[in-house]
């Protein structure tokens, strides 16, 4: 039969090394809290460390055995999953994980890459770009646009203490003085 629904991306793998493949993903993504990989990977281990941050968060014996046979490291990673993650993401009813679109890492193949992240922590990329974002808007002195409000409300929603981390690193931002002439050095005699 041709056609029809898939279930799950196939990755050009048989069964046994996608599961290795997803395991080894979601370990380095515990470990990390930031995974470069290619963009389909990416969306496959998204949904396996989803499923695993909602077992920590459930915190009893059942979910702590299945953590075990998902994570290639777990006595060097459970703590950390039932520990940290878990009150991280108490209060967040979803969505842990976020998959941000590179450019390609191989010019050779030109294959999709991308960004495997966990939310509200201290890599997140979307939290930084956003700071960026308003930190020049501030130095222009204009008002931000919708996307970075909007951005700046998703970023700042369930992170404990998030707007005055937010404001911290939008004046941490403001003072590596980005896109002007000098970069982050300080004012610098100009050659006449």
């Amino acid at each position: 039969m041709a056609g029809g629904l898939v279930r799950y991306r196939h990755l050009s793998r048989k069964s046994s090394h996608r599961q290795a493949l997803l395991r080894n993903l979601v370990t380095a993504l515990i470990q990390h809290e930031s995974v470069r990989t290619t963009w389909p990977k990416a969306k496959e281990t998204q949904r396996v460390a989803e499923k695993l941050i909602t077992l920590a968060k459930r915190n009893n014996e059942t979910s702590r055995r299945k953590a075990t046979g998902i994570l290639y490291t777990p006595h060097a990673l459970l703590p950390k999953l039932f520990g940290e993650l878990r009150t991280r993401y108490a209060a967040r009813p979803g969505g842990y994980t976020r998959v941000l679109r590179t450019e390609p890492k191989s010019r050779y193949d030109q294959g999709d890459s991308a960004i495997l992240e966990l939310v509200d922590g201290p890599r997140d990329l979307r939290f930084a770009m956003t700071a960026a974002a308003v930190a020049r808007d501030e130095r222009l002195g204009r008002p931000s646009n919708e996307l970075t409000l909007l951005n700046r409300s998703k970023v700042t929603r369930f992170r404990p203490g998030g707007q005055g981390a937010f404001d911290e690193m939008v004046r941490r931002v403001a003072g590596l003085r980005l896109g002007r002439k000098g970069g982050n050095a300080p004012d610098a005699p100009t050659a006449d």
